[in-house]
């Protein structure tokens, strides 16, 4: 039987009323009691708290008597633009295969004497495993124990935290902080997986029930589980790993190449060193077999994951397939995203057809996002 972990929240949740459910390995809360509408409105015009400790919190440190070349040493691994990111601010990366597909998708953020990264609950061990054989012998990783993750989300989050910090008014959109709550280090970003403005909050785990407590007492900020925080992802058109992205996709069939700096393109500064370069340099120049879109189902039924998608009614032409799908708080109607074969020609608002229950369903392919992500420039 797989041991099913738990945050440092869990009392706390089902003292909240938290409906609690198995993902990535621990118990967390999938909603609460007002249900996962109200809280994805909610965090839209106000502010939600998450519980995201299951996430996993990666130290880098140089190894003794290797020199401060951190950066160096991580993109190797990560195609994105390391030796140039600021001390106290974060990206968006990726770890690649030698073919190019995605091990994971994480924040990193240059805290002066190392960096930290945030990974994937499902995806952190392999990628303690993946820094440790590439990079090892030239770094120290560590997954921290001890540590508590938080994320508070939404337009009012700013005015929230400037009860407990002074200057959090300050950061801007991937600023990562260092403050003091109850005489203990509290690192704080501002980012977040919403699409709405917010931060993640790394804490000391004696301090966290106290300090989410502490964030409840404000009428402004509420309790919202994974239910709201995947729709209003979705939303945003943000990428989950295991569906949208994972090792047989690449950031070019994700959309994701913005996140790959001028400096670490086929003709940057430092191009070309890291695994899977010549597959995504490849895909940039000629195109690539798939593409990531949005769809949007008529009627009122979700079409989600591992649905079909057809080009005419009659089924015979299968040109890609669902990977998340659900119903939207904000817009009032089922959304959805998927691959598209990029063979298959298509723009936006044509109408092609997903396989529901033995129905060939009218969806129509859109722009994404469905939701504008308002980050705080």
């Amino acid at each position: 039987m797989v041991e099913i972990n738990k945050t440092v929240l869990y009392n706390f949740h089902s003292e909240m009323g938290g409906k609690m459910v198995p993902f990535a390995g621990y118990e967390m809360p999938v909603q609460y009691g007002s249900g996962i509408m109200q809280e994805h409105l909610f965090c839209r015009e106000s502010s939600a708290l998450f519980d995201v400790s299951h996430m996993g919190q990666i130290i880098v440190r140089p190894s003794m008597g290797r020199g401060n070349n951190i950066a160096e040493q991580l993109e190797k691994l990560i195609p994105v633009d390391l030796k140039n990111l600021g001390e106290n601010r974060q990206r968006y990366g990726f770890f690649l295969n030698e073919d190019g597909g995605i091990i994971d998708d994480l924040m990193i953020a240059n805290k002066g004497d190392h960096f930290l990264i945030v990974a994937n609950a499902a995806r952190k061990e392999i990628d303690l495993k993946h820094l440790n054989e590439k990079i090892g012998g030239n770094v120290d990783v560590e997954l921290l124990e001890g540590r508590s993750l938080i994320a508070v989300q939404g337009p009012k989050s700013e005015k929230i935290l400037c009860e407990f910090f002074d200057d959090i008014s300050k950061m801007k959109f991937l600023d990562v902080r260092t403050f003091s709550y109850k005489g203990k280090d509290i690192w704080i970003s501002r980012s977040g997986y919403t699409g709405e403005d917010g931060f993640e909050i790394s804490i000391k785990d004696e301090l966290t029930e106290e300090f989410a407590t502490d964030l409840l007492k404000s009428d402004y900020v509420k309790l919202a589980g994974l239910g709201a925080r995947d729709s209003l992802r979705l939303e945003g058109s943000l990428c989950l790993y295991g569906q949208d992205i994972k090792e047989d996709i690449s950031p070019v069939e994700a959309g994701l190449t913005w996140a790959i700096q001028k400096s670490r393109q086929e003709d940057g500064e430092r191009g070309r060193s890291f695994p899977g370069a010549a597959v995504i340099y490849d895909q940039i120049r000629n195109g690539v077999e798939k593409v990531r879109i949005g769809l949007i189902p008529e009627g009122r039924a979700p079409v989600r994951g591992g649905v079909k998608l057809f080009k005419e009614q009659e089924g015979t032409s299968l040109i890609g397939e669902v990977t998340s799908g659900g119903y939207s708080p904000s817009l009032g109607h089922p959304i959805s995203m998927g691959y598209l074969f990029s063979k298959t020609r298509h723009d936006f608002g044509d109408t092609i057809f997903a396989e529901v229950r033995g129905k060939l369903l009218p969806i129509s392919v859109v722009d994404i996002p469905f939701v504008p992500n308002k980050f705080k420039r």
